[in-house]
């Protein structure tokens, strides 16, 4: 049996958070692990605070016989032009490339897992990171030549080209929905147009050992360092409870749920018909014997869930469904293009009346039917089919035995169906052109008169 490691020393840990909102880590990850920064060099430094960017300016050499002045020189000009405009701001004011930009970037999104941590008499101090900055080479030198070429080429285009008078087609863009707009928020070309609306801050950058570093750094300790005693204060059937509540309805569940959603502890305090309504809309189609799993009452008889079935759903293939009249209530609209729940319960009734009649369904020929947008299209297909290599199918196989225990419901669900044909009959007739016998535009042939007068006699 091994030993035991021993414990050689025990050193406190404390916590500051004096700069937690402000302590930012860089890493240059184009320089070696020797490198260091020296603070004579930079010549400028800047930040974004919004978009969390900073970039810094490090002065160059250019007396250096490493340095290639006439390329430096041509350089410059091609960033700022010849000619500089007043009220732009040139790369190089001093006419040569002087210095070299870093610019930052994230290098982890949620950098709240990571301290600096200083040791000091035999202590350590930690303080969280606001955020891990990668400073990379900026060359938006190269940029500003590219933006600058293709302006004075698109201006000698302008002037050999004579202006025409076009016509122009004005569009009016439809509101995106909330998950197209976070979608498009996460896109890279969303991102830098929002980091380009962001001005550049200047700031002052202090050297190292100067007092303004001094002062910072002493924020790096705790000055709170008195012991707070043993996290695990508890008893043992103490900590057991904690890790293992006992089983009780918790009311406070309620309030984390979505609206709209029903969990399963709530069903029992409602009645049935409300319990099978909210079970039907979440399960899209399900069996009786599913049904009553998931009731799981023993006062909840078969006979009471078959009679109060019909009242909200409908009978397919065996399977239960919620009604169309209960899923799009009446003045209700439709969450996507605002279609009226008239128009879509009509719909619905058709795709279910047609997954009845066959195994599956095409969505295009649906669409062409129904003559609704294709996400409501998608609405109504998903609420009652799934996707398979055929097109849409229902998605429970039939269930036989129920049908041949209730002949009764399978009887008068084929009644309803029967009332509904002579509607769907014309929906289908509605998209079917008619064929328009055209009148002939040819002229009457001009029959001599003597021909006639023969033709007569």
């Amino acid at each position: 049996m091994e030993e035991e490691d021993p414990i050689v020393e025990e050193i406190p840990i404390y916590l500051s958070k004096s700069l937690a909102e402000n302590l930012y880590v860089f890493q240059f990850s184009t320089k070696d692990a020797n490198f260091k920064i020296d603070c004579n060099d930079v010549v400028n430094s800047c930040a974004k605070p919004h978009n969390q960017q900073v970039k810094v300016d490090f002065g160059l050499e250019t007396k250096s016989r490493n340095y290639d002045e006439f390329r430096g020189t041509q350089l410059a000009v091609e960033a700022d032009g010849k000619n500089p405009s007043k009220g732009e701001r040139p790369s190089y004011p001093s006419g040569t490339m002087d210095k070299m930009s870093f610019v930052s970037s994230k290098a982890v999104q949620n950098s709240g897992n990571f301290v600096i941590g200083v040791m000091q008499d035999r202590e350590v101090h930690t303080t969280p990171l606001k955020g891990i900055l990668q400073m990379r080479p900026s060359f938006s030198y190269f940029d500003k030549k590219d933006a600058r070429r293709k302006a004075e080429q698109k201006n000698d285009t302008d002037m050999d080209v004579d202006e025409e008078i076009k016509q122009v087609t004005v569009t009016f863009a439809r509101g995106d929905t909330e998950k197209v707009r976070k979608a498009r928020e996460k896109t890279f070309d969303f991102m830098a147009a929002r980091e380009a609306e962001e001005s550049w801050c200047e700031t002052f950058w202090h050297p190292a050992g100067s007092t303004a570093v001094e002062l910072e750094r002493t924020r790096l300790f705790c000055t709170k360092t008195s012991p707070t005693g043993h996290a695990l204060t508890s008893t043992t059937p103490e900590y057991v409870r904690a890790l293992i509540p006992r089983v009780g309805h918790d009311r406070s569940i309620e309030t984390i749920v979505p609206n709209g959603v029903v969990g399963l502890h709530q069903l029992k305090d409602l009645g049935l018909q409300e319990q099978l309504k909210n079970i039907l809309i979440d399960v899209k189609m399900v069996s009786l014997t599913h049904l009553l799993a998931i009731l799981n009452d023993r006062n909840i008889t078969e006979e009471k869930v078959v009679r109060v079935l019909p009242l909200i759903g409908l009978l397919i293939r065996g399977n239960w469904v919620i009604q169309s009249e209960v899923l799009y209530p009446e003045e209700s609209f439709s969450s996507t293009n605002g279609i009226p729940s008239e128009i879509m319960c009509r719909s619905r009734d058709y795709v279910l009346y047609q997954l009845v009649r066959r195994n599956f369904v095409d969505r295009k020929k649906i669409g062409a039917v129904i003559q609704l947008p294709p996400e409501e299209v998608k609405e109504i297909l998903l609420s009652v089919a799934q996707v398979s290599t055929r097109g849409w199918e229902l998605p429970v196989l039939p269930d036989v035995r129920f049908e041949s225990k209730y002949p009764e419901l399978v009887q008068r669900q084929e009644m309803f169906w029967r009332s509904k044909e002579d509607l769907f009959s014309e929906m289908e007739s509605e998209k079917v052109p008619k064929r328009v016998r055209k009148r002939s535009i040819r002229e009457p042939s001009k029959v001599p008169a003597d021909r006639v007068n023969g033709m007569n006699a």
